[in-house]
């Protein structure tokens, strides 16, 4: 699929879908504030998977704040309306901010239709032309450019070396990441970090190229995991596109792949990325690769590509200890603007054993303070441990999602095959949100695998579902007993 820019007719349709999903989600207050006065103004899909978007605000104080606060929200929720990856910038200036109002009907059961559209412009004042070029202006510019450079590759601005935390299960690691970041392509070429779930391979991959890009944010780079990888070769096959495909990854100056055991036991895939590779480190440019084994661990894997790998500089990371656990805890918690004590951040630690394990509790953490007002100490802490606590005791690895799917219909008294169906009734979403919830949290599914169990849904659709699921388990009772009763009965 070509790139397409949606007329600002399709963008108004796609903002008021997203605006109707928030507003039950969030008070009416919170809604007007954040929401309806920083309106999507642009949206542009890229192919069949990515899209970009624009949320533009009056003020820069609005719009730090919609960043801050609501941008997980807004891309979960325009990534399931538009079935894509979205990628949202943020901009100040004039829009058009839509505005709903509500109407009459003339049934007579209907007092209300929800969601007229209207518009009306706004304006923001212009700077002086001394302001546009001020030093200060050029160097805020030059940071956006390589932030937006960044959220284009696909890199998250936040895994930096700087919110790294170092410890001697990943020191060596992450001096050599530092010096591929600073001299690409002349030292330890390719670089293959491998270790298991949550040691802070993929955090310092994307520490790599923002180090690169922010010395030069024209660098060709290219970042995906083995199954992107995988899945744009079968696509550029289809579409008769090869050529291309060839070009933009054989051009590029920068090759970082995510999860590269997946590409074991696709001939074809293997194929593609050995002459990749090749034309890649042939020019000097650099290769960094990921994965959960070292490569003579990973099964299928050609022996061509297994003795370029290790030609490398191959470094194992390691589990976190204790203390690393903690000093991640707490460069997290700083990063998202929580104040927590050293004593809270060591009880944290003693009960997750991965970076990315700590990410999700912090997450919870930030969303109980932000959404709910709660006050960081003791009490919050010991309750979002225990409503982890449920989740690490996985289901018999002889439970099926088919199984999963039918206890939760069982419990809901629905039909599986409601569960699985595009109906948006309120009790059909609950069970199917739970049924998505389980089957990642207890058979550890893959987003994409599930979203196949209902009727094709997109990843993002799933995302959403758990994440939602996570948050509400916090404060709901009665879904924490629905939850736990579920939990027993397939245990049983």
């Amino acid at each position: 699929m070509e790139s397409r820019t949606l007329s600002p007719e399709e963008v108004a349709r796609v903002w008021q879908q997203c605006c109707a999903q928030l507003k039950t989600e969030l008070s009416s207050a919170v809604f007007n504030t954040w929401i309806l006065a920083n309106p999507l103004t642009h949206l542009e899909y890229l192919d069949d998977t990515q899209a970009q978007a624009t949320i533009t605000s009056p003020t820069a104080f609005h719009s730090i704040n919609v960043k801050k606060n609501f941008h997980s929200k807004l891309t979960l929720s325009l990534g399931e309306l538009t079935q894509r990856q979205v990628e949202i910038s943020y901009f100040i200036g004039s829009a058009p901010i839509t505005i709903f109002r509500e109407k009459k009907v003339q049934q007579p059961n209907q007092t209300f239709m929800p969601n007229t559209l209207l518009t009306r412009p706004e304006f923001s004042p212009s700077p002086r032309v001394e302001e546009l070029f001020s030093p200060n202006t050029l160097e805020n510019a030059a940071v956006d450019r390589r932030l937006l450079r960044s959220k284009q590759i696909g890199l998250r601005t936040d895994f930096t070396f700087t919110t790294f935390a170092v410890s001697t299960s990943n020191e060596m690691a992450h001096a050599a990441a530092t010096a591929v970041s600073n001299q690409p392509g002349s030292s330890y070429n390719p670089l293959f970090l491998y270790g298991g779930v949550g040691v802070g391979k993929t955090h310092l991959m994307h520490a790599i190229g923002n180090n690169i890009l922010q010395a030069n944010p024209q660098a060709q780079m290219i970042y995906c995991t083995g199954e992107e990888f995988t899945n744009e070769i079968v696509q550029a096959i289809q579409t008769k596109r090869a050529s291309h495909f060839k070009d933009r990854y054989r051009s590029a100056q920068v090759l970082l792949i995510d999860d590269i055991q997946f590409i074991a036991g696709k001939n074809a895939v293997q194929e593609e990325f050995f002459h990749t590779f090749n034309a890649i480190t042939k020019k000097n440019c650099q290769v960094v690769l990921t994965s959960d084994r070292p490569p003579h661990e990973i099964r299928l894997l050609e022996d061509r590509l297994r003795s370029r790998f290790e030609a490398g500089l191959m470094i194992d990371i390691q589990e976190p200890s204790f203390e690393l656990r903690t000093a991640i805890i707490l460069l997290k918690s700083q990063a998202q603007n929580i104040a927590l004590s050293i004593d809270l951040a060591k009880r944290i630690a003693e009960t997750v054993d991965s970076a990315r394990k700590i990410e999700g509790i912090i997450t919870l953490l930030r969303s109980a303070v932000e959404l709910q007002g709660r006050e960081v100490n003791t009490e919050l802490i010991e309750q979002i441990i225990s409503a982890q606590k449920p989740a690490e005791q996985h289901l018999s690895q002889r439970t099926s999602p088919s199984e999963v799917i039918k206890t939760v219909a069982t419990h809901f008294s629905v039909k599986q095959i409601a569960i699985k169906g595009k109906s948006r009734v309120k009790n059909l979403v609950t069970a199917r949100h739970i049924a998505m919830y389980l089957l990642k949290q207890e058979l550890s599914l893959p987003l994409v695998e599930i979203g196949r169990w209902f009727a094709n849904r997109d990843h993002t659709s799933v995302l959403h579902a758990v994440k939602k699921i996570e948050q509400e388990l916090l404060y709901d009772q009665q879904l924490q007993q629905e939850v736990s009763f579920i939990r027993k009965s397939l245990q049983a």
